[in-house]
Parts: C-alpha cells; structure tokens; sequence
C-alpha cells in the first residue's frame, strides 16, 4: 500500500530548524582561534565541532521525523540509525580536519563545504533506509533539489564563516548551515512517498518512536548543553575573573626601561616553547602555519607566515621569499644564480633558504653590498 500524502507536526518542524541552528552555532564557534591553540587543543576541538555538527544533522532528522504522521505504525532500525549518525560526524571532521591541517585556500574551503553537504545527504539517505514496516520512494527531481541545495548551501556557509573568522561571519554561516540541513530533509520528503512493507529487515534491533524521542531528546540535551557553554565565552570577556582588579602601581622613574625581547610561540613534542628571535635562523610557511627553524632545533609555530613576516620584519628580518623570512645574521653568505638566489646558512645542517626573483635586489644590497661577496653564475 502507497501513502503519497503525509503530513508533519508543524511544532516539531520548528524545533528541527532550532536545533540544526543551535549545531551549527556551536560547531562553527567550538572551532574559531584554532591557529592559536596547541595541536592538542585542536584536535579536541575539532573532534567536538564535529560532534556538534554531525550530531545536529543527525538530530535534525529525526527531531522531523518524529513529526512525522503516517497512517501506519513504523518503526527504526537501530544499527542503521547510529551508523547514519556516525558517517555525519565522521565526514564533518574529515573536513574540519582540512579546514585546520591544510592551507586554507579559497579551494580547500569550497572543497570542505561540498564534502559536509555531502555528509548531509548521507545521513539523511542512509537514515531514511533504516525505516522498518514502510519503504521511502524517492523522485529523482526531490533527490537532485535536495543535493543541490545541500551542497551549494554548506560550501556558502564554509566559504562565509572561514573566509574571514568574525562572530559575524560565524552567525551567517551558522544560518547557511541550517537551511542546508533542513532543506535537504524535507526538499527530499516533498518528493517521496512511502510504502507499506509486510515484514521487518532484521539488520539491526528495532526501536520504536518513543525509544527514537529518548535518543533525540538525550543528543539534543547534549548539543543545547554546548551551545550555552560556548555562548558563554561570547558572553564573557576571556580573562575576566569576576573581581575586580587592583589598581596599576605608579611607575618608578628612577627604573629603567627593559628591552622587549620577541619571542616566538612554538611546540615540540606537545609542549609550548618560546624561542627568542635572536635564535632563530629561518621560518618556513607549512600550509597555513610555519616551522621555526633554530641552529639545532626545528619547531612548529601557529602563526601563518604572513604573521611571521609582520612581526619578525619589524625585528630585522629579511622576507626574501613568499614563504621563507630569515634572520641576517644567521646567513654565512648569499648566492645568486642568474634570476633566482639563495642564503646558506652559518649552522652547516640547515637547508639553504631560496630568494625569490623580486627579492634578489633588496637582499643583494642588504646581505652582500659588496658585489665581490656574491657568486653570479
């Protein structure tokens, strides 16, 4: 028996697109200021960004289909429904893991965007097949609608809140998002109809509506007890301890002033290490970061190189090349070979650092201004 018609609990739709928002706000924000955070505290946060983001999707769905009203008792098949669960959280860290390992170029974003709506459908096809006593039939107009908007929305709500990390752009890509999420659920549910089906798939263990409700109502639990965490760190400046602070001792004329030593925040082996920049002998760009390289030692740094080059500039560096600042001292001597150049280095085991063709000039005249000091080939 077919049942082309159907109808939804207009309150439980709402409640949908509530939890896919309260999701999208907390995985999109759990996962902003990363670049300044141990490697650790990324991957903890990435982990619970992708919980909240696949965790909603998956939610989503079936706080919906709980509102779902057919005229036929149906049930879910348990090992359908968490593997539905799981593939969202999975495809979501897959791409928050590019999104925060890999140089975020306007591709890796569009890219990390496709494979979440991706993730969408998946959860929500593979959730729909879990369906026991009634089958879904799709039309192929509600599938591609659905693909469409869910692949074109989640690269818009990536490309929106990555592009530039402001609580502004966070907030539109959290809404992106949850269009996304809810249009592929119910742009696919316009288009399908349902049929009776005689017996149980014995896949997995069945579970009924209400067990289902206990399952939404525990996730959901769990993604509003993260949204109010997260909020509150918008809420509350980061350092403020509640008390009031003591007034600033007057100054002392009579001391005098220390020199501001720069230094670098880097990691090696979990820990956080700070390398004074008169040590430093180059910094390399690594994708979105960089590695810090010393006479003996080589350190990753969460600063991007663009940072380095701000900051280390100002300091005596030399930017000779788009992803290499170094420091002149350090140098031993300075090679020109036609259009292209490089410095080798006093510590004989590093790497020599390439010129770039627009810098040959400025670090000619800089390093060896003595043309007798340069070897031309």
């Amino acid at each position: 028996m077919e049942f082309p018609e159907f109808e939804h609990n207009g309150l439980l739709v709402a409640m949908s697109f509530i939890v896919a928002l309260v999701a999208g706000f907390t995985g999109l924000s759990l996962t902003k200021d990363l670049s300044s955070k141990t490697i650790a505290q990324r991957k903890i946060a990435i982990a619970l960004g992708a919980v909240a983001l696949g965790g909603g999707i998956w939610s989503m769905h079936f706080v919906a289909m709980l509102g779902l009203q057919l005229p036929i008792l149906f049930y879910y098949d348990a090992a359908i429904t968490l593997a539905s669960a799981l593939i969202a959280i999975l495809i979501v860290a897959a791409a928050l893991v590019l999104l925060h390992f890999r140089e975020r170029s306007t591709g890796t974003i569009v890219f990390a965007g496709a494979l979440v709506g991706c993730g969408i459908l998946a959860m929500h096809y593979l959730g729909m097949s879990g369906l026991e006593l009634c089958r879904a039939v799709y039309s192929p107009l509600g599938v591609v609608l659905s693909s469409v908007m869910a692949i074109a929305l989640c690269i818009l709500a990536f490309y929106v809140a990555y592009a530039t990390r402001t609580n502004r752009n966070i907030f539109i890509g959290t809404v992106c998002f949850s269009i996304a999420v809810v249009a592929v659920h119910f742009l696919a549910m316009a288009g399908t109809n349902f049929v009776a089906v005689e017996q149980i798939t014995e896949f997995g263990p069945t579970i009924s509506n209400e067990v289902m409700a206990l399952g939404v109502i525990l996730s959901s639990f769990v993604i509003f007890g993260a949204f109010l965490w997260v909020s509150a760190t918008y809420l509350v400046p980061v350092g403020d301890t509640g008390t009031a602070d003591a007034p600033p001792a007057p100054p002392d004329p009579t001391a005098e002033a220390e020199p501001t030593r720069l230094t670098i925040p880097c990691e090696s082996d979990g820990n956080r290490v700070f390398v004074r920049a008169e040590d430093v002998a180059f910094v390399r760009a690594d994708g979105h970061y960089t590695q810090v390289y010393t006479d003996d030692e080589r350190y990753f740094c969460v600063w991007p190189i663009t940072e380095a080059g701000k900051r280390l500039v100002d300091g005596g560096f030399l930017q000779v090349h788009r992803s290499y600042v170094l420091n002149p001292d350090k140098v031993a001597r300075f090679e020109r070979t036609k259009d292209k150049g490089r410095c080798t280095f006093k510590a004989e085991n590093l790497p020599p650092a390439p010129v770039s063709r627009s810098k040959l000039k400025e670090v000619q005249a800089f390093l060896a201004p003595d043309p007798g000091a340069v070897r031309a080939v």
